[in-house]
């Protein structure tokens, strides 16, 4: 029995730092598309080289899965939910398909630039500009980023209510951004990547 106790006391030691396996994978997706951006922003001044976002759609909606991060640093300075296209359910839970079709309700994977905001039907919002041939449709499918009320602001269990294809947050988190967006000078580049 001291045995058994020693030995679950030197792995909780040993592994007491080691994240879950969903969480290294988090973090290995981030950092794939992270050094993506920084080769982009390294060649195009006209991008914020501080700051970037990135939606992970792997991530249940009800999860924080819509990261702010620091380039400099390399780290998730703030995250929160948010929805993604009612065009882009399957029907098989936690499977998720994506399209840059105009009329498609679906979200669409790719770089982003984001550009300016504008008084729209849900309030403040802006403009989102598709970088790849996954969502170089985006500015003329209207996908923009902005908040809707019936997104919550904290994890929960299951899902979360769809966009038309937008990447939507709650009010309260869109706020938190926008002060980012509205303070940068250069554009900041957004990544949606499943």
């Amino acid at each position: 029995m001291f045995f058994i106790l020693l030995a679950f006391i030197a792995y909780r030691f040993i592994y007491k730092d080691v994240k879950p396996d969903s969480d290294v994978a988090t973090n290995n997706r981030i950092n794939s598309h992270v050094n993506k951006i920084k080769k982009i922003i390294s060649n195009d001044p006209k991008y914020n080289k501080d700051v970037a976002f990135f939606i992970d759609m792997k991530i249940p909606s009800g999860k924080n899965r819509f990261f702010v991060y620091d380039l400099k640093t390399d780290k998730i300075i703030d995250k929160g939910l948010v929805a993604h296209g009612s065009g882009s359910e399957t029907g098989v839970k936690g499977k998720l398909q994506f399209s840059n079709v105009p009329n498609s309700l679906s979200t669409s994977l790719g770089k982003y630039s984001i550009g300016n905001h504008y008084k729209g039907k849900f309030g403040k919002a802006y403009k989102l500009y598709g970088l790849d041939s996954t969502n170089n449709n985006a500015f003329k499918r209207d996908i923009v980023f902005h908040y809707y009320y019936d997104v919550p602001y904290n994890e929960k269990d299951g899902y979360i209510c769809n966009s038309y294809g937008c990447p939507m947050v709650n009010k309260r988190y869109f706020e938190r951004i926008a002060k980012i967006i509205d303070a940068s000078e250069s554009n900041i580049l957004m990544c949606i990547y499943y």
